[in-house]
Order: structure tokens, then sequence, then C-alpha cells
């Protein structure tokens, strides 16, 4: 081979390993380590979203949120029909007989009520009287045993027509005497005083 042509295949060697030995030590760069770079794969990772644990491992869930209670109205309580009373003084008699006469009323009932004791020994008759608005009047007739404990007589209640100031109620106490009349012991009429009946 003539030496011209040696010469120009040794130059374009020279050449050709001077442009690919940078190629080579560009593409496989070492770390310090001797460690190719760990980008591909094995480098720093972007942060993922962490999910917070319970004290068991496991990871919580949002805490659920309870539906709120429902409340129903309470029903309207009752109403309390208040139980007044118009009554008259406590009477007595020489003779033993106490009384006393009340109107009575609670919600729309009105009645009369006589309260008494008798301590004469023999057993009375007591008419008690209610006496309505327009005159009319509701009457009844009570033994009243010989003995000396409290009682009570009273009329059948009624439908109010007005106030219960508008009813005035009337005990009387009759007993029967040697001659075989009833003479009357005590009258007990109730008045404009008020209290609350029981």
């Amino acid at each position: 081979m003539p030496p011209v042509n040696l010469r120009v295949v040794a130059l374009g060697a020279a050449v050709t390993a001077a442009v690919l030995l940078p190629l080579v030590a560009t593409a496989e760069p070492a770390g310090e380590d001797g460690s190719l770079w760990k980008g591909l794969g094995s480098g720093p990772r972007t942060p993922e979203a962490t999910v917070p644990e319970t004290s068991a491992g496991t990871p919580s869930e949002p805490p659920a949120v309870a539906p709120a209670p429902s409340v129903s109205p309470d029903p309207p309580a009752p109403a309390v029909s208040e139980r007044v009373a118009r009554c008259g003084p406590e009477l007595a008699s020489p003779g033993g007989v106490e009384a006393q006469t009340c109107v009575l009323n609670e919600g729309v009932d009105v009645w009369a009520r006589a309260y008494y004791r008798n301590a004469t020994g023999q057993e009375l008759d007591a008419f008690l009287t209610l006496m309505a608005p327009g005159g009319r009047t509701v009457q009844v007739r009570c033994a009243v045993p010989a003995q000396d404990e409290p009682g009570t007589c009273e009329t059948p209640r009624e439908r109010g027509a007005g106030t219960v100031a508008a009813y005035t109620g009337v005990a009387e106490f009759a007993g029967t005497d040697e001659a075989g009349s009833t003479p009357l012991l005590l009258r007990a009429g109730s008045n404009t005083t008020d209290r609350e009946g029981s």
C-alpha cells in the first residue's frame, strides 16, 4: 500500500475516535459512587399524597355526620278547669246544727253544696236549693243522720247560664218535734265571698 493511503487511513481513524469518545462519555456519566444516574427509575421521587392512619394502622375515614334527630312538637296540654266556690258564712243554731252553703263552678258545670254537722241528737232533713238566673230553681232533700260527724248535701250539676255570681244556694235544716211538726232549725245561704272549692 502506498504511504499516502496509510496516512489517510490513520488520520480517518483518529478523527473517528475523537468523535466517538465524547459521545460515549456523555451517554453514561458515572456518579461519585460509580453508579449510573438514578433518574431512570430510582432517583428522586415526586411526593405522593399520604393518607392519615388510625392508631390501629388502618387509614382513617372521615367521621360520619349523624342526621339531626327529628323533634316533634309536644301535644298541647289539656286545659285544666279550676273549681271555684262562692260560699256563705258558717252558721250554727242553738240546738246544735252547723252549716255552710256554697255555689260551685267547674268548667261549664254549676251546682250547690251544703257542709253540715248535726249535734242535735236527732235525724234531720236538709233541703238544698240552687236558684239560677231567670227564676229557675233546683232542689234536693238530704237526710242528715243523728251523729256529730261532718257531711255534705249537694244538687245535681247543670250547665251554667251566666257567671257563678248569678246563682244562689240556700240550705234549710228542719227536725221533727213532739207534735209532729217540722220546725226550721237553721237556714244557711251563699254570699259573695269567693274561695277555691274542694
